[in-house]
């Protein structure tokens, strides 16, 4: 256990990497999950050209995406995979403009139905540094009840 964190359970972050592949979409974008459990998720996607709006940035849907799937993977960690986003807020903070761009979500209050999340994006430049572009904030509900 590091940081009070305990070990990342390898048979959920397997499934909940199958999960995500069922996305036709998220397989598009080339998106991946490298962090899944105890109320965390990172989403990662390489940033390609094709996701660039008309000033070179990553394109705020793409950074959306990220955000609506890291907080919906954070809730489903506590509340079961039958989940779905209800609302999201993001706020845009610097243009995107990166090698890797990495969505970290947590929960920051949980009950047994819903959950509040919160993603910080970064993107990851050529020169190695990380940098905050945008944060967003999102509910996430149970389909259905977890037994």
């Amino acid at each position: 256990m590091t940081d009070g964190v305990p070990p990342p359970d390898p048979e959920a972050l397997e499934f909940a990497r199958r999960t995500l592949d069922a996305q036709p979409f998220s397989r598009l974008l080339g998106a991946r999950l490298t962090v899944f459990g105890e109320g965390r998720a990172v989403l990662e996607i390489p940033v390609r050209e094709e996701f660039a709006q008309q000033n070179g940035f990553v394109h705020g849907g793409v950074l959306s995406y990220a955000a609506d799937n890291a907080l919906t993977f954070a809730g489903g960690s506590v509340l079961g995979p039958g989940v779905l986003t209800t609302g999201m807020t993001i706020h845009y903070l610097r243009p995107a403009a990166g090698r890797t761009l990495f969505a970290r979500a947590e929960v920051l209050q949980a009950g047994r139905r819903q959950a509040t999340c919160r993603c910080d994006l970064y993107v990851i430049g050529d020169d190695g540094t990380e940098e905050l572009c945008a944060a967003a904030q999102g509910t996430v509900l149970a389909a259905q009840p977890r037994p």
